[in-house]
C-alpha cells in the first residue's frame, strides 16, 4: 500500500466507522434532513473537540499527520473497540506507529456488563500500570478503587506502599506486600525503560521505607490465584478464592475476580456492605 492508497483506506474507515452511530448514541439530538445514516464529520469533530476542516481533510485523505492524542479523541469519538483502535493508528501513518502503537486501556461495555453481572462477587479490571480500570459494586465496597490517592490515583502498588493507615490495619501487609511488589516486578520489566515507571518507582521509594528496602532485593514472581485474605475497615476480615483472567483482546488487562471462600461468611458480609446506602458504583471511565 503505497502513501496515497493508504491515505484513502484511512478516510474510509473514518466514514465507515462514523456511518454505524447514531446521533443519540453520543448525547447528540437526532435531528432532522440526515441525508445518511451516522454521525455528520462536523459530529465527530465536536465530539473529538478538534476543527472541523481538519477532520474533514482527515476524512478526504490529505496530507495531514495527526498526533497520538488527536486519535485517541477520534477513537473515542466513534467508539471505537480495541482493534478498530490498532486499525485506525496503522492506517494513520503505518511506519510512524508500527512500532509505538499505544497500549489502549480501552474497556468495551461488554466487559464493563460482565463486571456488573458478577457481583455480589468483587471484581476489576487492571492495567498495565496496574491501575484501577473498571469495577463492579463489590469491588468498591471491598477495594474503594474510586477514592484517589494522589499522586497515582488509582494505581493498586501505590495504595499498598503509600497508605500508612493499611499498613498498621492489616497485621499480614508485610507479606501481602512483598507478594505483590514481587509481582509487579516481574510484569513490569517490559515497561522498564517508559517514563511512567522510573517516576513511580522513584516516587514509591520516596514515601515507604519499605518499598525502598525491598525494591533492590529484585525478586519476582508468577502471579498466583488461590485464597486471599482482605481486612475490611467494617466488616474485618473477608476470605476469598482469587482468580486472575486476561482479556483476550488485550493482555495487558487483567480481570481479577474475588469469590466468597465457602464455610466462612464472608457471602453475609458482603451482601452487608452491598445493603448499605452508600454501596454506589463508580467507574474512572
Amino acid at each position: 500500500m503505497n502513501e496515497a492508497q493508504r491515505r484513502q483506506a484511512l478516510g474510509d474507515f473514518l466514514r465507515t466507522r462514523r456511518s454505524r452511530i447514531f446521533p443519540t448514541e453520543v448525547g447528540l439530538p437526532a435531528g432532522k434532513r440526515r441525508r445518511t445514516p451516522g454521525l455528520r464529520r462536523e459530529e465527530v469533530a465536536q465530539l473529538a473537540n478538534i476543527g472541523v476542516s481538519w477532520y474533514t481533510s482527515l476524512e478526504q485523505g490529505r496530507d495531514i499527520h495527526p498526533s497520538t492524542e488527536i486519535l485517541s479523541s477520534i477513537a473515542t469519538a466513534l467508539q471505537l473497540t480495541f482493534d478498530e483502535r490498532q486499525h485506525l493508528f496503522l492506517l494513520a501513518d503505518m511506519q510512524r506507529f508500527h512500532d509505538e502503537l499505544p497500549l489502549d486501556e480501552y474497556i468495551s461495555p461488554a466487559l464493563r456488563r460482565i463486571l456488573e453481572d458478577l457481583n455480589p462477587d468483587p471484581a476489576y479490571v487492571m492495567g498495565r500500570r496496574w491501575d484501577y480500570l473498571a469495577w463492579n459494586t463489590a469491588a468498591e465496597q471491598v477495594f474503594t478503587p474510586s477514592r484517589i490517592s494522589l499522586p497515582y490515583a488509582y494505581n493498586i502498588v501505590w495504595r499498598i506502599f503509600g497508605n500508612s493507615e493499611r499498613q498498621s490495619n492489616d497485621p499480614d501487609w508485610e507479606q501481602k506486600a512483598q507478594g505483590i511488589l514481587a509481582e509487579f516486578r516481574a510484569e513490569s520489566v517490559q515497561y522498564a525503560d517508559e517514563e511512567w515507571f522510573k517516576q513511580l518507582i522513584a516516587d514509591l521509594q520516596q514515601v515507604s521505607p519499605e518499598f525502598r528496602a525491598w525494591w533492590p532485593r529484585h525478586d519476582v514472581r508468577g502471579r498466583l490465584d488461590g485464597r486471599k485474605n482482605i481486612e475490611h475497615p467494617v466488616v474485618g476480615s473477608l476470605l476469598f478464592e482469587h482468580v486472575t483472567l486476561q482479556v483476550p483482546s488485550n493482555s495487558h488487562l487483567k480481570v481479577m475476580i474475588y469469590t466468597p471462600l465457602p464455610g466462612t461468611k464472608t457471602s453475609e458480609k458482603l451482601q452487608f456492605l452491598l445493603s448499605s446506602p452508600v454501596a454506589t458504583e463508580a467507574s474512572p471511565h
